[in-house]
């Protein structure tokens, strides 16, 4: 038989968790057909491999692609990685199902303008990036903050009863149509005024789905246990697995406390799927939030909507500029994005070490001075971490 390629003499990993073998790997109509020693097989093409790693394609599992893998299909930040699955909706946020009567609230300003948010059915999401044909696949979440924005007035409150009904609808809707599960952004201002009730009611949709919970804790910072004791209940509650988005400890008051996070997350598998995904930097990048403006640590503006020019800046040097304290500047940037340079390199090793943790880049492809994780999460983990550290 004559293969359309032939990769020769890789060290093939195949993500089984077993050591790597010397092998051949052939290819027709895209599939591979065959691996092993292919000494006596042809192809129209040929790659010799040798002192070279083969692999699947990595998979971010944590992305705000959602609108990207339409606009830009050839997604060049995540195939340049080796990236080929992308997991999008995260934080509470995704492009659908959405309809805006205004301007989307933060966070979900991460994803684009209004313009961006045009699909009112996961339905029609759906068909986009199908009719788009990015070079990743993609598989999507359903934003908690997305689904408050169709049916709330105010998102600085609980929602009614009749309120966590109509989502229930649109997110079951979604989920028939291949949704991969829930997200929640519970540490920001339109997802913290909601109760864990609330949650409760929506995850209560996935299990028969078999569909995820991820979740954005409600703190990050020190009340990060009781925040994560928050998202195994609901997990528990929905007969759902749950996996904590960017686990970290945030804040200089909280560094050092990753085996207290890992212990906890240890515990709670004991007896329900959870798991936890990570990036391989010591900096956070979101929207410029005034509860976390400090001068314990650096924070870089990435964009401002009212002074686009102070994109690329840090924060202490536009106050100082400005003849203003860091709160104020901050408010007079909003809308905004920011880096906040606010991590144990410690904290990072240690949970991203962890057998329970996944890599997620969570980059923002919209921002004008993206954060190095949108373009470097994979790469750092394999040339830093796992090459220069061992």
């Amino acid at each position: 038989m004559l293969y359309d390629l032939i990769i020769r003499d890789a060290l093939v990993i195949d993500g089984s968790d077993t050591p790597g073998v010397r092998a051949d790997v052939a290819i027709s109509e895209g599939r591979i057909q065959r691996i092993g020693s292919l000494s006596d097989a042809s192809a129209r093409e040929e790659v010799d491999a040798a002192g070279r790693v083969l692999a699947p394609g990595f998979i971010d599992v944590h992305t705000h692609d959602d609108t990207v893998v339409i606009r830009k299909p050839e997604m060049l930040p995540k195939i340049s990685q080796g990236v080929t699955t992308v997991i999008v909706g995260n934080c509470g946020i995704s492009a659908s199902p959405v309809s805006l009567t205004g301007n989307p609230p933060d966070p979900m300003n991460l994803l684009g303008d209004a313009a961006a948010f045009v699909y009112p059915r996961f339905t029609d999401y759906r068909a986009a990036v199908e009719n788009a044909r990015p070079a990743v696949n993609v598989a999507a979440l359903i934003g908690h903050t997305a689904l408050r924005s169709n049916h709330m007035d105010d998102l600085l409150r609980s929602a009614s009863p009749e309120e966590i009904a109509a989502m229930r609808v649109q997110l079951r809707d979604s989920l028939e149509a291949g949704a991969l599960g829930l997200s929640t952004g519970l540490a920001y201002a339109s997802a913290f005024s909601a109760e864990t009730s609330e949650v409760k009611q929506l995850a209560e949709e996935l299990s028969a789905f078999g569909a995820i919970y991820t979740t954005h804790l409600r703190s990050e910072f020190e009340p990060v246990l009781e925040a994560m004791a928050e998202a195994f209940d609901i997990g528990r509650h929905a007969r759902s697995p749950v996996i904590i988005s960017h686990m970290k400890c945030a804040g200089a008051g909280n560094w050092g406390r990753s085996p207290q996070l890992l212990a906890a997350l240890e515990k709670a598998a004991q007896d329900h799927p959870v798991g936890c995904d990570c990036y391989p930097y010591a900096a956070s990048s979101s929207t410029l939030d005034l509860k976390q403006v400090t001068d314990a640590f650096r924070i870089t503006i990435t964009w401002s909507t009212p002074h686009p020019d102070q994109g690329g800046r840090d924060l202490q040097e536009i106050a100082a500029d400005w003849g203003l304290s860091l709160l104020d500047a901050a408010r007079k940037l909003q809308p905004a994005g920011a880096v906040y340079y606010g991590m144990d390199e410690g904290d990072v090793e240690r949970i991203m070490s962890h057998p329970l943790a996944m890599i997620g880049s969570d980059g923002l492809p919209e921002d004008p001075f993206p954060h190095p994780r949108l373009w470097g999460a994979f790469p750092r983990v394999l040339g830093h971490f796992s090459r220069d550290k061992g």
